[in-house]
């Protein structure tokens, strides 16, 4: 009898359990809600594909998957339907280029290529081989030649890195992981620091060659944000099994041990993180994609809430309480650049595109964080 009765309580807990349903952050729903809509509002009209303008729309098709707003949605559909759900466009493939450049011939620039990120995610949730043919055409044309050095510049790995991943997924194509090992080994070997734990810009700013205004290594907030949340998106679509894994999620926790010690009291951190003299105050893109990566990590169970909660909780403050504006605008987003500039004016009135999204991003996160 004593046996039986046990069972049914046992039973009784299961289904009470199964049924139990966690009621996100409406905080933090309503905080999305009103920095989106802003945007969106004060944004009506679409830009073209270029990484700006498509880094916005990662974070804004997160935020679409917490919120199920349907206008989110369709804010996405309608500026990847006007720019034919292509990156840079050029048809002539002798003609494409990786190197720099904003004109149509640069289809193998990762900045042109960010936008198949979110032509996948858009594919995702509603499968149209329409969605995804430019991409897969693009990438698996440069998988065709012997370069591996299209990554030079950290903002590339967020840019192409998860695009790999989100398309492997799609195709199984297992040639999008060996390249996306291959280009992310070359970016590695010219951009990041051992020591440190963290990834200067780019080549230029290596240290000796290239220092802070007090001698130090200048180590950029956005460029190390790019790349701490390029991990956080490549492990999230990454088979569990696959033999680069490891490595990955090694640069991944070194760059959270090392981010944490420089964090700044009020939560954000300086454009160069090691150095705040050099471009002292306030910078939210960075924070942002920082807050984001520590976030999805520990809801992965990549990275511990013991030793990061605190980290994340005074990242979120900064956010939630200082970076957005009464209005719904996020304010203290560094202009569009590649380097912490002494003397440049960061303020409350400063943002864009790309901070709006790095935003979102986050802010999606912290409610899946707070479940």
């Amino acid at each position: 009898m004593k046996k039986i009765f046990f069972k049914f309580i046992v039973l009784t807990l299961f289904a009470c359990k199964s049924n139990f349903k966690v009621i996100p952050d409406q905080e933090t729903l309503d905080l999305i809600k009103k920095v989106n809509n802003h945007w969106i509002n004060s944004n009506p009209k679409h830009g073209n594909s270029f990484w700006n303008r498509a880094v916005y729309h990662t974070g804004n098709i997160e935020a679409y998957k917490v919120t199920n707003n349907p206008e989110f949605l369709e804010y996405s559909l309608t500026w990847a339907n006007q720019n034919e759900w292509k990156g840079a466009k050029s048809i002539n493939k002798e003609d494409w280029k990786y190197s720099y450049g904003e004109s149509e011939d640069y289809v193998l620039f990762g900045d042109y290529q960010v936008c198949f990120q979110v032509y996948a995610d858009l594919y995702e949730l509603k499968p149209d081989p329409i969605k995804i043919a430019r991409a897969i055409e693009v990438m698996e044309y440069q998988m065709s030649t012997p370069n591996n050095n299209y990554w030079w510049w950290a903002d590339g790995l967020y840019m192409v890195m998860p695009v790999m991943t989100r398309l492997y997924k799609i195709t199984g194509n297992d040639l999008y992981l060996n390249k996306l090992y291959e280009y992310w080994s070359y970016a590695n070997s010219i951009m990041w620091d051992e020591d440190a734990g963290l990834y200067y810009r780019d080549g230029k700013y290596v240290y000796p060659n290239h220092t802070s205004v007090n001698g130090k290594k200048d180590f950029w907030a956005r460029g190390d944000g790019w790349v701490f949340a390029a991990f956080s998106r490549v492990l999230q679509d990454l088979p569990k099994d696959n033999k680069y894994r490891d490595e990955y999620i090694e640069h991944y926790k070194k760059m959270a041990e090392a981010l944490k010690n420089c964090q700044q009291e009020e939560g954000y951190w300086t454009r160069s993180m090691l150095d705040p003299e050099h471009a002292p105050g306030r910078e939210t893109s960075g924070t942002a994609f920082f807050a984001f990566g520590y976030m999805w990590g520990i809801n992965n169970g990549i990275l511990s809430k013991d030793v990061y909660g605190d980290v994340v909780e005074k990242a979120w403050y900064y956010l939630a309480n200082i970076a957005v504006q009464e209005d719904g605008s996020v304010g203290y987003v560094q202009p569009i650049g590649e380097r912490a500039i002494p003397g440049q004016v960061v303020d409350v009135k400063s943002t864009s595109d790309f901070g709006v999204g790095a935003f979102l991003l986050a802010a999606s996160e912290r409610v899946r964080y707070v479940r």
